[in-house]
């Protein structure tokens, strides 16, 4: 059920349970930074992360702070900076369960989770070393082949994740929320339990009766809560008036090499 009119970020963040499986977006899809600095003031533990489809600062961020257990993701990369530094660190002393995974097949995964089926088939990992880390992603005789063609395919199992976490351009007082060309935000809002949205701004009218917001808007029955949150995804780049602080983000990839380091800038940006 959704609550009524917008939260604030610390009370949109305090909703998300200790041990719960988090979706979140890549760096380019709209990363709810604000809610997860909210997220990590709070002190969150042992949150399973999965990533749509890839991961990068903000799964960085959680993971030196303490607050995940799991990672399942198509990649983790901080861009041109490469690898984050404290995801590098946690899977080296093994304190981090890690399920690699691949575009396709996290999107699949949602996309049976959205569905109400219990998997959907892809080939595309077939021949790769990843279904040798992947017992959970059984290969089977495709049963619509004929009779002498052995066609396997891969099954990849429905993902329903308990929170989806993204943030987004606007929303209204309904709870709709306008997510524009970000589709997979859409698929992800289906497949959750529960979506939380941090927006820019909300908007005067209803979106869903614009017809040129419409088909870009998320409908309210897919959203939990809403909170405003202006600049909500810095240091991370959020459309054309919100482009990345690439100072901040330099300065992060280098001072995460340490612990001291990483203490220091998460203290610096916690405030």
């Amino acid at each position: 059920m959704r609550d009524p009119g917008p939260v604030s970020v610390n009370a949109l963040a305090g909703s998300i349970p200790d041990g719960a499986r988090l979706a979140l977006p890549a760096d380019y899809g709209g990363v709810a930074m604000a809610a997860t600095f909210a997220l990590i003031r709070r002190g969150a533990r042992r949150l399973r992360l999965f990533g749509v489809p890839t991961s990068g600062l903000q799964t960085d961020l959680l993971i030196g702070a303490g607050a995940v257990e799991t990672l399942e993701t198509a990649g983790m990369a901080l861009g041109e900076s490469g690898v984050g530094p404290r995801f590098r660190d946690a899977l080296r002393a093994g304190g981090l369960v890690v399920r690699d995974s691949t575009c396709p097949a996290q999107h699949a995964a949602l996309q049976a989770g959205e569905k109400g089926i219990p998997f959907l088939p892809l080939r595309g990992i077939l021949g790769t070393d990843l279904l040798a880390g992947r017992q959970d992603w059984p290969v089977i005789r495709n049963p619509l082949a004929g009779e002498a063609d052995p066609d396997p395919i891969v099954l990849i199992p429905a993902v329903r994740p308990d929170v989806a976490l993204f943030h987004a351009a606007l929303a209204d007082a309904a709870g709709n929320v306008w997510i524009g060309l970000r589709r997979e935000l859409a698929t992800l809002a289906h497949a959750a339990r529960r979506t939380l949205v941090t927006v820019e701004a909300l908007h005067p009218g209803n979106l869903l009766e614009d017809p040129l917001m419409a088909p870009g808007t998320l409908p309210h029955l897919y959203v939990a809560q809403v909170a405003v949150a202006p600049g909500g995804s810095w240091p991370l780049a959020f459309g054309e008036s919100h482009p990345a602080d690439d100072g901040a983000l330099a300065r992060y990839s280098e001072a995460a090499k340490t612990d001291d380091g990483f203490a220091a800038i998460l203290a610096e940006w916690l405030r």
